[in-house]
């Protein structure tokens, strides 16, 4: 898969060098939920069809970063993230439109004229509630007029799981309720936090259970505080653990922002500065303080067990 970084207005001989017949998936697509993949899988399907490239146009930084949204909290998935999941799908070309308060003013009509026909996309596929260009004004029914035969709006409809839209804030609300099984069956997988091992208090050690201390890559959707049963992706390793995210309260008081502390199953390489994929399979307890350290070791211990259970580990 081909990644190109675009910016409005295209300029002519950008244009011309991506220009080809091409089927795009468009939307912001933050989580890449079953939602977002019936669009992408579609326009893969419509493009294999046709014979021609599969495309997605997406956008970052997210909108509602850009334009000061006060219920935006991270992402989902990042664009690392994105580009490893759509190279997956089948997807041949990734545009990421750089979102800037000058797009966002930019109309309906000067979005498809500017950014759509010139790359030659003769289909546009969309989710049923797309919207585009100045305070949302354009939808599909627009999109199609100001394709002017040229390019074509293929809608899918909303995906639905026991009756509910599967939708980017409800996966959102379950994350923060410690809901995992909830977001994961919408996702379609697991949710994963990516980051580098950095130098925490080294106080795992301490007490037999050594973490590596996960330093986040990008601003992602944070969890509810608790205890994680999850699946580590190392180099070509798969490890398993149990993860901790919170403030760690039998040891401080008034911890603002949450750490990432990982404990693997035996192992026990150094592993410092290097990068970790870290899976949430199953969310176990919400974190909370302990009278004493040997409770909290009782614990700990305790949710390691529970945690290769739930994994199907055994050493």
């Amino acid at each position: 898969m081909r990644t190109v970084t675009l910016s409005f207005p295209i300029p002519p001989e950008t244009a011309a060098s991506w220009a080809q017949p091409q089927v795009a998936a468009l939307g912001q697509f933050d989580g890449l939920h079953r939602g977002h993949a019936s669009v992408i899988t579609s326009a893969v399907a419509l493009a294999r069809r046709q014979g021609v490239p599969a495309a997605v146009m997406t956008f970052h930084p997210h909108p509602k970063d850009v334009m000061g949204k006060g219920d935006y909290d991270g992402y989902l998935t990042p664009p690392k993230d994105k580009q490893e999941i759509l190279a997956g799908m089948g997807v041949d070309i990734l545009y990421i439109i750089e979102f800037n308060e000058q797009l966002s003013r930019v109309s309906p009509q000067d979005f498809v004229s500017v950014m759509l026909l010139p790359l030659q996309i003769v289909t546009a596929v969309v989710g049923f509630d797309f919207r585009f260009g100045y305070l949302g004004e354009g939808d599909a029914d627009m999109l199609r007029e100001l394709g002017q035969g040229a390019m074509g709006v293929q809608t899918v409809p909303p995906f639905l799981l026991e009756g509910e839209k599967v939708s980017s804030s409800g996966i959102r609300r379950s994350l923060h309720s410690g809901d995992l099984a909830l977001a994961n069956s919408w996702f379609g997988r697991c949710y994963h936090l990516r980051g580098t091992v950095g130098h925490g208090e080294k106080r795992g050690r301490t007490i037999g259970f050594p973490t590596a201390n996960l330093q986040l890559e990008d601003r992602y959707v944070i969890p509810a505080k608790g205890v994680y049963a999850v699946k580590v992706f190392y180099k070509n390793e798969i490890l398993y653990g149990v993860m901790n995210v919170g403030v760690k309260p039998t040891f401080h008081d008034g911890m603002a922002a949450p750490s990432f502390e990982v404990h693997l199953f035996d192992f026990a390489a150094d592993i410092y500065g290097q990068e970790l994929k870290v899976e949430l399979q199953a969310f176990i307890r919400p974190e909370r303080k302990f009278e004493s350290i040997d409770a909290l070791i009782s614990q700990i211990s305790q949710d390691a067990d529970t945690a290769k259970e739930l994994l199907g580990y055994s050493s």
